[in-house]
């Protein structure tokens, strides 16, 4: 896996691509980089075409100062861009959660190139939860007293996951790997973003073949979000991943590398 800059703003990881393999396109989720998809490159590099990349003012990616930066529909024109510049027009996207709000603006607007989607502890519908409820007023102030706080625009790195393997949805000391990493402005906007109760998802412009994964342990994400969400969706299937919390991506490699390419594999026929 090589890196590169699109445009000095957005970082990404490719093999070199071979036009008579898949492509898949990892999109990680809030305060994370595209260093979570370090096990799944390893997995899949020397089989499939594979690209993984820091979503706007995280890792290395260029940070933006305001909250209207974070727009899920900027994410999703950020990772059109790039695929674009890729010549990528045809590719499986591999999401997870608050990544998988940007993955359902693309194919809203992209579904075309989209051959199949996969949705790990997907963010969806949080603004209906007990946690959200809580968190927006709170989530409302701080926003306005980041606005008045000075921005950093240096661009950070990657948190090293290999570091926090087994750490719960509550675990500080990830959390604050994270939070670090990432920093306050690009951490409490997004999150901000991911709890707008108006975002549509348009889940019947989905007509892929579809893959959703989530951890039965679930304390951010309610399990019966991800079950409503798949049958919302046709032509989708759904596993659930026992004593597995929102961290999927992190705590569950072995069962999510497994599940990824199994489903590829079974559709490959038709994503050609």
């Amino acid at each position: 896996m090589k890196e590169y800059f699109f445009e000095h703003r957005i970082y990404y990881r490719t093999n070199e691509f071979n036009k008579k393999r898949p492509t898949l396109v990892f999109v990680h989720g809030v305060s994370g980089s595209s260093s979570a998809w370090l096990p799944y490159e390893k997995k899949f590099e020397n089989k499939y075409n594979v690209l993984v990349y820091d979503i706007r003012g995280h890792g290395k990616s260029k940070k933006f100062p305001h909250y209207s930066d974070y727009q899920i529909k900027k994410h999703a024109a950020d990772l059109y861009d790039l695929v674009t510049h890729l010549n990528t027009d045809k590719f499986i996207l591999i999401s997870n959660s608050f990544g998988v709000l940007i993955a359902l603006e693309y194919i809203k607007l992209h579904r075309e190139t989209v051959l199949a989607s996969l949705f790990t502890s997907p963010e969806v519908d949080v603004h209906k939860t007990f946690l959200a409820k809580i968190s927006r007023p709170i989530l409302k102030i701080l926003v306005g007293i980041l606005h008045l706080m000075p921005f950093n625009p240096r661009p950070r790195g990657h948190v090293d996951y290999g570091e926090h393997i087994g750490s719960t949805d509550w675990n500080i000391k990830r959390n604050l790997a994270d939070m670090r990493n990432t920093g306050l402005h690009a951490h409490f906007y997004n999150l901000k973003h991911s709890f707008d109760p108006n975002q549509e998802y348009s889940l019947e412009k989905i007509s892929v073949p579809t893959l959703i994964i989530h951890g039965e342990k679930d304390t951010m994400v309610p399990l019966k979000n991800a079950i409503d969400l798949s049958k919302k969706i046709k032509n989708s299937e759904f596993i659930s991943i026992r004593n597995i919390d929102h961290n999927t991506a992190h705590n569950a490699v072995k069962e999510m590398s497994e599940a990824i390419e199994f489903f590829i594999e079974k559709n490959k026929k038709n994503m050609l």
